[in-house]
């Protein structure tokens, strides 16, 4: 099937511009199919709460022109740069003469509307003000019982508004990130959402069919509608970018054959929710066994300031640091290129000038440090260090956490697939990865458990516990780690098993 040219999105700058206000245009293909199923439910109208540069308002415009039906335009934007971008793009201004300019999450219009399609800001949760934070987790508690997460970032609640702006029988189409259904807000919102609302479709995208490509974000598209809810839905995978079966699929009303760009499978519901709903589909059954069962995680050492605190040997020496004031550690995990840190590893990183070095403070006072240290403590406060975020909750400021060098790290977030580490080299991690404590110091069971966390049945259930984003990447939090399932063929290859002997407390710790 003819498919459409891309539109690549802006870069440098400008991409920084649209990251700051959450702006990620959709592309025309988009659009037209998420269009296309909101009108299908006889709609005369589409709201886009964020017109941006009226991507939706275009599609209605065509999809309206070749069914010979005028659909009426009407949204909210905040930015007028946006709609000014909008008339660049061919809108004219009888198209946006409907559009209110108001911040549709705090300050929504009056009225219900039939057909809400949109791309909603997305602005994650540290971007917000603490005002604005309060104000929006407010709302959420009061509408849904709970409050959600703080990290639920601005599109989530751009969400609950267009469902509770929803008429009966209406329909909502919103391309979202996959963190709507992965984030650790992401079961109270759906249980709220599932049992006033039907899910008609999750359509989500592979890698290299993704709506926004080269830009750090897994997108999926909700179709949703104001009707009782079903035991079932649609769970959609497009692999073709461009692709015009998508739209051709929608305008059916989700009912025609799809091609060979789409692959279609019916779930039911309490599946999708357990094993997630950006997730392919699964068994829908907790594991019997998981990583809990084997070891503890903890993530690896903030220390609020990575350039004063991770030091090069060379910046220790001229320093005069004392060698006991100092811990091997490893930052990045892009300075890990194998499956195991060895001495090796840090005599090459050392060789390139990387800092492989922690200035692991403990909570003894100023004057107590060889002079040295005080000066450069000193120096620390007059960068003003004291008074950054995360080191202003640590009394005195400068004392570092403490870990024990974990056996094997994880490294949960890359641009190559998420993966264990031996840690041969007895190093500390910093925040790139995540530490993990086996339950017992039994060599032959560490043996063991390293050959189960490498087991390729293993590596690809990460995909159950964690949020991605762009281009495959994975991010694993530590909660969510020890409930990684450990597949019986990884376990069995192993000849581990678990027992209630590993259910005592580390030994690392």
């Amino acid at each position: 099937m003819r498919s459409i040219p891309p539109k690549l999105p802006a870069t440098g700058p400008a991409r920084e511009a649209l990251r700051e206000k959450g702006q990620f245009w959709t592309p025309d293909w988009i659009a037209q199919a998420m269009v296309g199923y909101v009108l299908q439910g006889g709609s005369e109208h589409i709201f886009d709460p964020a017109v941006g540069a009226g991507a939706f308002f275009k599609a209605a415009k065509e999809i309206g022109w070749r069914s010979g039906k005028r659909v009426e335009l009407l949204g909210t934007e905040v930015d007028p740069a946006a709609l000014r971008q909008a008339k660049q793009n061919g809108l004219v201004p009888g198209d946006l003469a409907h559009v209110q300019m108001r911040d549709f999450a705090l300050d929504p219009p009056a009225r219900q509307f039939h057909a809400i399609v949109g791309n909603p800001p997305y602005i994650r949760h540290h971007r917000l003000s603490a005002e604005m934070k309060a104000r929006l987790r407010t709302y959420g508690a009061h509408l849904i019982g709970v409050a959600l997460d703080g990290r639920a970032g601005l599109h989530i609640y751009f969400l609950l508004r267009a469902l509770q702006l929803l008429e009966e029988g209406g329909r909502l189409a919103f391309i979202m990130p996959a963190d709507t259904c992965e984030g650790i807000f992401a079961t109270p919102l759906w249980e709220w959402i599932t049992r006033r609302y039907r899910l008609d479709a999750v359509v989500t995208f592979s890698p290299e069919a993704s709506p926004f490509p080269r830009v750090d974000t897994n997108p999926l598209i909700l179709l949703l509608r104001k009707a009782e809810p079903a035991p079932d839905f649609l769970w959609v995978r497009c692999g073709v970018a461009q692709t015009l079966q998508l739209q051709a699929w929608m305008l059916s009303d989700c009912r025609e054959a799809p091609g060979d760009d789409l692959r279609v499978y019916q779930r039911s519901l309490r599946e999708g929710l357990t094993t997630g709903l950006s997730r392919h589909p699964g068994d829908g059954l907790p594991s019997e066994v998981v990583l809990s069962h084997f070891a503890k995680i903890m993530r690896g050492i903030a220390t609020g300031a990575n350039d004063f605190f991770f030091l090069t040997r060379a910046q220790a020496a001229a320093l005069e640091i004392p060698n006991d004031l100092l811990r091997l550690a490893v930052g990045r995990t892009r300075d890990v290129e194998s499956d195991e840190i060895t001495e090796h590893t840090m005599h090459k990183l050392e060789a390139d000038g990387r800092p492989t070095l922690l200035l692991s403070l403990d909570g003894r006072r100023l004057d107590d440090f060889p002079t040295r240290v005080r000066e450069y403590l000193v120096r620390g406060e007059r960068q003003g260090l004291p008074a950054k975020p995360l080191i202003s909750q640590r009394r005195p400021w400068y004392k570092m956490e403490v870990r024990a060098a974990p056996p094997f790290l994880f490294a949960y977030l890359g641009r190559r697939n998420a993966r264990f580490i031996r840690n041969a080299a007895g190093v500390l991690p910093l925040t790139g990865f995540l530490c993990v404590y086996p339950l017992q110091n039994d060599p032959v069971l560490l043996e063991k458990l390293w050959r189960v966390l490498n087991h390729p049945d293993t590596i690809a259930n990460l995909a159950l516990v964690g949020k991605s984003y762009g281009a495959g990447a994975i991010k694993v939090e530590p909660r969510a780690l020890e409930q990684l399932p450990l597949p019986a063929s990884a376990l069995a290859a192993a000849g581990l098993q678990p027992s209630i002997q590993y259910e005592q407390a580390s030994l690392f710790l």
